[in-house]
């Protein structure tokens, strides 16, 4: 599922409230840790992630290995925050993508 501009605008104001619920440190980006993101965003649909200070990739990075390694796809980067949606696959948690399907 391809967002639009106007689902991309509706999940950022979602996401204003939300507090980053992952981190890339030190450790970079592995498999294990995409596959806790999916893991989360079975649940959540959209979630943050924080860039610590010691890491050793950039923003632009962890987006293409998201991307490139899931199906999860990244709605917002601010500084070192990147905002993450993926629709659920079980319907008591498909919440936020019926709303954004509507859009």
């Amino acid at each position: 599922m391809q967002l639009r501009g106007k689902q991309k605008r509706f999940l950022r104001a979602q996401a204003n409230h939300l507090q980053p619920l992952f981190a890339v440190g030190k450790n970079g980006l592995t498999p294990a840790w995409v596959a806790q993101l999916t893991g989360a965003l079975e649940h959540r649909e959209l979630i943050k992630v924080n860039l610590l200070q010691n890491t050793s990739v950039n923003v632009t990075e962890v987006k293409d290995y998201i991307e490139a390694h899931s199906e999860i796809q990244v709605v917002q980067t601010i500084g070192r925050v990147l905002v993450l949606f993926k629709p659920a696959s079980k319907p008591q948690f498909q919440d936020l993508s019926i709303q954004v399907a509507k859009l």
